[in-house]
């Protein structure tokens, strides 16, 4: 089963005061760069989702990404998911946001490795504590369940289908410390990452 990786770029980056997340520094390089070398590892293609043509054109400096942009704006992240899924030629997804610098290769492996007989893959915290932006998705029912889904809420969408929820508990032989999860909304969370 064909890979693919879509990370979402096309945010206000409100709680970041204008500054553009991906381009946030750790570790010597870029949360995008980070991001795209270690998710290369593990999928076939990696698709960037920008909410303009504008914005796009800040990746070009990026090799083997492709960068396509929202089709339903003002959807929020629903907006991002569904461009990319569009876009993706892997059935199987592996979705996130620019903003996590520290995602493992593991556990997305791991995440990958669950979605027989599911339509999603999503580590949950508690019953009212998921995350559908660090998580796995069969890129046909993505399709299906956003056509007509007109709400902004990824919970809503994600209840609509066969969804698998793995403890983060158990993510935790992978990734004692889940530095996985970790998303950093404004520069001064840098800090979170030493």
């Amino acid at each position: 089963m064909d890979r693919s990786a879509v990370i979402l770029v096309g945010g206000e980056a409100k709680r970041a005061n204008g500054l553009e997340k991906y381009f946030f520094t750790f570790g010597g390089k870029t949360f995008i760069e980070r991001l795209t070398d270690t998710l290369a590892e593990v999928v076939d293609e990696i698709i960037l989702v920008a909410k303009d043509p504008a914005q796009c054109s800040r990746f070009s400096h990026l090799d083997n990404v492709r960068c396509v942009t929202d089709i339903r704006r003002g959807y929020g992240p629903i907006g991002g998911l569904h461009a990319g899924a569009l876009a993706a030629k892997g059935d199987a997804l592996f979705v996130c946001a620019c903003d996590m610098p520290c995602v493992s290769t593991q556990v997305v492996e791991s995440l990958f490795s669950l979605l027989e007989g599911y339509d999603a893959v999503i580590p949950q915290w508690a019953t009212d504590m998921i995350e559908p932006l660090h998580a796995v998705y069969r890129r046909s029912a993505l399709l299906s369940a956003l056509e007509s889904h007109e709400s902004l809420s990824l919970r809503r969408m994600v209840k609509g289908i066969r969804t698998r929820y793995v403890d983060v508990a158990g993510i935790r032989e992978l990734d004692p410390e889940l530095r996985t999860f970790i998303n950093i909304n404004k520069i001064e969370d840098l800090g979170k990452l030493s």
